[in-house]
């Protein structure tokens, strides 16, 4: 499958000025000379009549000739921008298979690349990312992966470790030569340093993770304080009901806003009360568990009225209908859902929190759940290489931590995970 040629969209679905069509594979140029006659000079844009094979013309658009090894895929390659109308594209993508090409598996312009040595899954992933990024935060952070610094990072590791493997394997292959002690206190003295890197870089909360995936910030609190009004105003729109009767809210409704750049979806979840309602008791369960799993707790109050505990650490206090007068305890902000007064005061509260969640500084944090799986099992290896009585047993467990690493990057084991991550992407990439 890998030695066919293939082409796809690559810009958005739907009617559009412009599309462009990617075409990847070893019969790029004869699949380009067959719809074009003439093929353009490399990497020179030029305008030419697009024809099918019995000469009927289906569009005029700029041509690019694209030959491997220097192109996204590391294969000859093309891209035709044409008129974006539906018929359009239509009658281009019939011209190619007849030619001999066929449509594009997603992910699959990306995958090549990868298979082509053109980037490691770390800039793969962050391909993916980039596509689906909704705010800037998300965009740089996938820029920063997608530069390679975090690739960086883990083959400096790998470098590490083939360096403690090598002496490693010196000693046992060489008992008789009486190395010098300070060699294996060195060798000790490298894993203890690998350790600690590592565990520095996993203790980052998360940071990465979040800010790909988004933050959850759940609204909490007794019936009838205005917890529904209070989302609805944050997201400046109707997202929930608002009613004076107490229970109204029974299931977790949703809405995305995005603070300082982070995506952060605000649940509004049933009021917390003891109640013989069936279904609003499973409206409060949910609720709780909404609360124990969120990134942070938004705990709502009527202003006068005392604050209710939670089953989670990370919370602000809101004492919402300031406009009825009522006090303001210590440490809460004072909001009016109704008027907005004190609404500003609140958004700039939750961006500084949605900002600390997921800043991170010095190299890119950890952005996915593989990562990290990837590294703790490096780091678990290293301290059985540690704690190991026989060299032949530390050089063991020193192969697997440098295995480990390298499935991060896709430089070992990546076979089984390969058809997962670029199932994610859209056609043309």
């Amino acid at each position: 499958m890998d030695h066919d040629t293939i082409f796809a969209v690559a810009s958005g679905a739907g009617r559009a000025a412009v599309a462009v069509m990617r075409i990847s594979g070893p019969d790029s140029r004869r699949l380009l000379a067959g719809l074009c006659r003439s093929v353009p000079p490399p990497r020179h844009a030029a305008l030419r009549r697009l024809r099918d094979q019995t000469g009927t013309e289906l569009d005029r658009a700029l041509v690019l000739w694209l030959p491997g090894p220097a192109s996204y895929t590391g294969e000859d390659s093309a891209e035709l921008h044409l008129h974006g109308g539906r018929a359009v594209l239509d009658g281009v993508a019939d011209a190619l298979v007849t030619l001999g090409a066929r449509p594009a598996q997603p992910g699959e312009f990306t995958r090549r690349a990868f298979l082509n040595a053109r980037m490691d899954l770390l800039e793969a992933e962050a391909v993916a990312d980039l596509v689906a990024a909704e705010t800037a935060a998300q965009r740089r952070q996938a820029l920063r992966q997608l530069e390679g610094e975090l690739s960086a990072l883990y083959r400096d590791w790998a470098d590490r470790l083939l360096k403690l493997m090598a002496q490693q394997e010196a000693q046992i292959d060489f008992p008789d030569e009486d190395l010098p002690p300070e060699v294996e206190a060195a060798i000790i003295a490298e894993i203890a340093s690998l350790r600690t890197q590592m565990a520095a870089h996993l203790a980052d909360r998360r940071r990465g993770e979040r800010l790909r995936e988004g933050l959850i910030f759940a609204v909490t609190g007794p019936p009838n304080v205005g917890k529904s009004a209070l989302v609805n105003a944050l997201a400046e729109r109707d997202v929930a009901i608002v009613s004076a009767t107490p229970g109204t809210t029974r299931d977790a409704l949703e809405a995305r806003v995005v603070l300082c750049g982070v995506p952060v979806t605000l649940v509004d979840t049933a009021g917390l009360r003891d109640t013989a309602d069936e279904i609003e008791a499973e409206g409060v369960r949910r609720a709780l568990a909404r609360a124990a799993d969120a990134d942070l707790v938004i705990v709502v109050a009527e202003a006068g009225h005392p604050i209710p505990p939670q089953p989670n650490d990370n919370q602000i206090h809101v004492a919402n209908k300031i406009d009825l007068g009522g006090v303001v305890p210590a440490g809460a902000i004072g909001v009016s859902a109704l008027t907005g007064a004190g609404l500003d005061a609140l958004r700039d509260r939750l961006a500084s929190e949605a900002r600390a969640l997921t800043q991170s500084t010095g190299p890119p944090p950890l952005t996915r759940a593989r990562h990290r799986a990837a590294l703790q099992e490096a780091s678990a290896r290293l301290a059985d290489a540690q704690q190991a009585d026989l060299p032949e047993l530390r050089a063991e467990d020193l192969r697997l931590a440098l295995r480990a690493v390298g499935r991060i990057t896709g430089q070992v084991g990546v076979e089984d995970i390969l058809d997962a991550l670029f199932a994610q992407f859209c056609i043309g990439k």
